[in-house]
């Protein structure tokens, strides 16, 4: 009997401590953090009103790529897919404007896709993406188009 206590004696004493220690899961957050956060979450649901023209399907027509902008946030992150014709991992996807103009940088990483990169600038007057594809494995650039898809 004196061992079956001695072994409960130290799991009760365990269990009380652990059970008790309840100070940091409780307290409240503080109105400074919780303003903070609210304001954060209000400034990334509003995008740039430049970036909503970057939305939808884009083709390359040299061979049918294609680029879906679906959203983006107050601060140029982008939600992309890229398809050829299977789908192809984004890692990432940026928008930003730079000297005026309106820019989309995407990161591809997949199979035969190890950090393939388009550096794309968005043409208004002729509803395209243009700009530079660097295909990683052969260390090489070319000069590419997206037209949009309709």
């Amino acid at each position: 009997m004196k061992k079956l206590l001695w072994l409960i004696s130290p799991v009760a004493a365990l269990v009380l401590l652990v059970g008790c220690d309840k100070s940091t899961k409780t307290s409240a957050p503080s109105p400074v953090a919780e303003s903070a956060s609210s304001t954060n979450v209000a400034a990334t649901a509003t995008a740039n009103p430049l970036f909503e023209k970057l939305l939808g399907r884009w083709e390359r027509p040299d061979g049918g790529y294609v680029l879906e902008l679906r959203t983006v946030d107050g601060e140029g992150k982008i939600d992309a897919g890229y398809f050829n014709p299977g789908k192809i991992n984004v890692e990432r996807a940026q928008a930003v404007v730079e000297s005026g103009a309106t820019k989309v940088f995407v990161v591809l990483r997949d199979v035969n896709y190890p950090g393939c990169t388009y550096k794309l600038s968005y043409d208004s007057k002729a509803d395209q993406l243009s700009g530079e594809y660097f295909q990683a494995s052969m260390q090489e650039n070319y000069q590419v188009n997206f037209a949009r898809l309709k």
